[in-house]
């Protein structure tokens, strides 16, 4: 049986405090259980950003929807690396079908047209059906899917090339990231540089990859909720087929163990079929899908 809205109330903020963090932490668990999905948020990140005074917050990021002091649904901006906005949020399954989603999602495209960010991604779980539903009613096209893939077991381990190290990156790598970033993920805008040493004090940890002090590729790893994950794993076209991807994937899973994580998990484009052999050669298994849709605005 559906509940009734009684004294609903928005609240929009540029960054998270800690109860609006548990709020929305435990309506993604709740909603992710119940309906078999997952939900990407980024909390975690969002969170540390927070605890960070010299963010600038000015934009507002965070929209929750409140009735009788109990948030029942949620939307949030992320925005990594590129100009491109990310956006996914969650509505109570007892509060559903009263508008609450199309109303938090009104105020976050006022936001975004304030903003210069050409394109607004928007996620769903692919067995999300009325995430899905509500996407589509958006007038957003189909742009691609990502594996959430985890690792089961001990990873299959290939021969080690000694030669290979990560090496942590600094702020003066920024350039260099920015443009294996335009490599790997074809971003048609002009990135935004990610300075490393800020990220590392978000718990997002980033790896030049060199042999012989050649820079031949990038990772990056991040916990969160005692969860690891791999991301933006990248080898220069020139270092390719030589197995260096398996090697940086090896070592960045050793940085992870390192930190006590219970699980390691990564995401992969569906189009990507030869990185997604290699992690499926070295134990990871998909275990979810995420379809994105993109709005631009019209230009």
């Amino acid at each position: 049986m559906m509940n009734q809205i009684k004294n609903a109330s928005i609240k929009l903020k540029g960054q998270l405090d800690q109860q609006e963090y548990k709020d929305i932490k435990s309506l993604k668990e709740y909603c992710g259980s119940k309906d078999k999905v997952t939900v990407k948020l980024e909390l975690d990140y969002k969170w540390s950003k927070a605890l960070d005074k010299s963010v600038d917050s000015n934009e507002i990021n965070e929209f929750m929807f409140y009735d009788e002091g109990m948030l029942i649904g949620y939307i949030g901006i992320c925005q990594f690396g590129g100009e491109t906005l990310e956006v996914n949020g969650v509505v109570h399954p007892e509060f559903r079908r009263m508008g609450v989603f199309t109303r938090l999602f009104s105020l976050v495209k006022d936001e975004w047209y304030k903003r210069k960010s050409q394109d607004l991604l928007l996620l769903s779980d692919q067995n999300s059906l009325s995430g899905l539903e509500f996407i589509k009613s958006t007038g957003a096209h189909y742009e691609n899917s990502e594996y959430e893939m985890f690792l089961k077991g001990e990873p299959t381990l290939g021969s080690a090339l000694n030669k290979l190290i990560l090496r942590r990156a600094l702020n003066e790598d920024a350039k260099e990231i920015a443009r294996q970033n335009n490599i790997y993920f074809q971003s048609d805008s002009e990135e935004l540089e990610i300075l490393p040493e800020e990220e590392a004090k978000r718990g997002v940890d980033i790896y030049i990859a060199e042999i012989d002090n050649e820079i031949i590729g990038k990772v990056q790893v991040s916990v969160d909720a005692g969860i690891g994950g791999i991301y933006g794993l990248g080898v220069l076209p020139e270092y390719r087929r030589k197995g260096y991807g398996r090697d940086i994937l090896m070592k960045a899973i050793e940085k992870l163990k390192e930190k006590q994580v219970h699980e390691i998990m990564l995401q992969v484009s569906v189009e990507n079929k030869h990185a997604l052999e290699l992690y499926k050669s070295c134990g990871f298994e998909e275990t979810s899908t995420m379809d994105y849709y993109k709005l631009s605005k019209k230009q």
